[in-house]
C-alpha cells in the first residue's frame, strides 16, 4: 500500500502556494512534477531525518542543488 501525504509547497516559479501528495516511500530521491497553476517542472527533493521527520526542497529546472 502506497504512503501519501499531502504538503503545501510554493512554486519556484510563479510563487502560488500549491498543495501535492508526497510518496513516502519516495524518500531519497528526487522526482519532477509540473506545477498545476503555471504548468512549468518543479523538481522535488525529499529527505527525512533519523527520527523521520519529511523535508521536501523544490527547484526550478534552472537551480542546482
Amino acid at each position: 500500500m502506497d504512503e501519501l501525504t499531502e504538503t503545501a509547497i510554493s512554486c519556484p516559479y510563479c510563487g502560488e502556494s500549491i498543495d501535492v501528495l508526497l510518496d513516502l516511500q519516495e524518500v531519497q530521491q528526487q522526482y519532477i512534477e509540473d506545477c498545476q497553476v503555471c504548468c512549468r517542472p518543479i523538481t522535488f527533493v525529499m529527505t527525512a531525518a533519523n527520527n523521520g521527520d519529511l523535508s521536501v526542497a523544490v527547484y526550478s529546472e534552472n537551480e542546482t542543488f
